[in-house]
């Protein structure tokens, strides 16, 4: 049961179905180590969601279930479906529903960047305090987060979703809504083999002595 708070985290998130997720990592680890790299990122996001305050957080997957295979530790969570023709759509409707339940301020994440930390989620939360819209960058020209206050129907439309121009273009559209935003530190999405050795590699490398 969720327990309306004034904060949402909405997290997009694809069914587990290997040979439907992280395509481009499927492409040279095959289907099956594609999916349970994904497992691993979802768990790692869930952990990080898990330890955030007052917030009330929406599951939308890409096709409806009524159970998640992992739970967010310690947290209650609503499922949903994605609903639209494209990214932005999906987005764009996700945010409308989140308002429309009342809340003040919602921020959107994947489970692709398994980087992002409870810190940067609280922080974007609190950025929205004083800025229209916050963005999480990441190193491809996307973004791992972003955070609005109201309803902004023209950050998703007529985006190249995918690119390296979405950041540009949405901050570009922020600026000609007269909107303002701030950017949180970039982040790196994972995406192919090359993105997991080097997310591994910094890993062990931040645990050595």
């Amino acid at each position: 049961m969720i327990t309306k708070t004034k904060n949402a985290v909405i997290v997009f998130q694809k069914n587990l179905v290997a040979g439907r997720v992280k395509t481009r990592l499927a492409k040279t680890l095959g289907n099956d180590e594609a999916l349970e790299i994904y497992k691993s990122l979802i768990k790692t996001t869930y952990l990080e969601i898990g330890q955030l305050k007052d917030v009330d957080i929406f599951i939308y997957l890409s096709d409806y279930v009524e159970e998640l295979p992992f739970d967010i530790k310690g947290k209650s969570y609503q499922i949903l479906a994605q609903e639209g023709k494209d990214l932005g759509e999906r987005m764009k409707n996700a945010f409308r529903d989140c308002f429309g339940k009342g809340y003040q301020k919602c921020i959107i994440i994947g489970t692709d960047c398994p980087e992002i930390s409870t810190k940067d989620m609280q922080l974007a939360f609190d950025k929205l305090s004083y800025k229209d819209i916050i963005i999480g960058p990441a190193e491809d020209g996307g973004y791992y987060l972003l955070g609005l206050k109201k309803e902004t129907p023209a950050l998703f439309e007529s985006i190249n979703w995918s690119t390296a121009e979405v950041l540009s273009s949405t901050t570009h559209r922020a600026e000609g809504q007269n909107l303002s935003f701030e950017k949180l530190r970039t982040l790196n999405d994972i995406d192919t083999e090359k993105d997991w050795k080097l997310y591994n590699l910094k890993i062990k490398n931040e645990q050595l002595p």
